[in-house]
């Protein structure tokens, strides 16, 4: 159960959800289709391979949806969390609270995709480094994008969300214990995981162009 704060505690600005992207969604269906093409053709090549391209679409529809958009490879993100001399990002996990309850990032904070507020970071400075995530990286790349018209300035996008993070290898967890299981969000973008990390649930509401 979630309860919002106090009237004082809303963001500045209204968070307003664009459900006329359809140029977006046009990208989404034709990574859909690249998807469930390869996986008809069977081959664990072909697979790789419609992966890969797949990602690499949801990326380039979000950086035109979001041109000034900050990036941050899983990669680069292990290595920063793993240098206990650096200052540490404050990670948000812009999914609901049924995917965040199969899995999530090590210590990471959830943040509501579609109306996000500044609760999660209450009593942080404004150049604090945040880096957001969620299933590919569209709806992080929302908030992201929200976060920096509220003023934070040191925002960036997990490439590849929690679903690349994975498939990569990388820990992910669930109520303080490792798991390998992650919430596909909806089956055919589900798709995008490798199976050992995909889950059978029902398909969440969908409320825009890509998880």
């Amino acid at each position: 159960m979630t309860f919002d704060p106090p009237d004082d505690e809303e963001p500045q600005g209204r968070w307003k959800r664009d459900r006329s992207d359809e140029s977006g969604s046009r990208v989404a269906k034709i990574v859909l289709l690249v998807i469930g093409v390869v996986l008809l053709l069977g081959a664990g090549t072909a697979v790789f391979a419609g992966r890969s391209i797949a990602f690499y679409v949801v990326d380039r529809m979000t950086t035109r949806k979001f041109p000034d958009l900050r990036w941050i490879t899983g990669q680069a993100l292990a290595s920063w969390r793993a240098d206990s001399g650096r200052q540490q990002p404050l990670v948000l996990d812009a999914r609901t609270e049924t995917e965040y309850s199969v899995s999530h990032l090590a210590d990471a904070t959830r943040i509501d995709p579609y109306r996000p507020l500044l609760r999660p970071l209450k009593g942080q400075p404004q150049e604090i480094p945040i880096v957001v995530y969620a299933s590919v990286g569209y709806r992080s790349a929302r908030v992201a994008d929200w976060l920096k018209r509220q003023g934070y300035t040191n925002v960036q996008n997990l490439e590849g969300g929690i679903f690349r993070w994975a498939n990569d290898g990388r820990p992910i967890f669930r109520q303080g214990g490792a798991t390998t299981e992650v919430h596909p969000y909806q089956p055919r973008w589900g798709l995008m995981l490798e199976s050992d990390h995909r889950i059978v649930a029902p398909a969440l509401e969908k409320r825009s162009a890509a998880p």
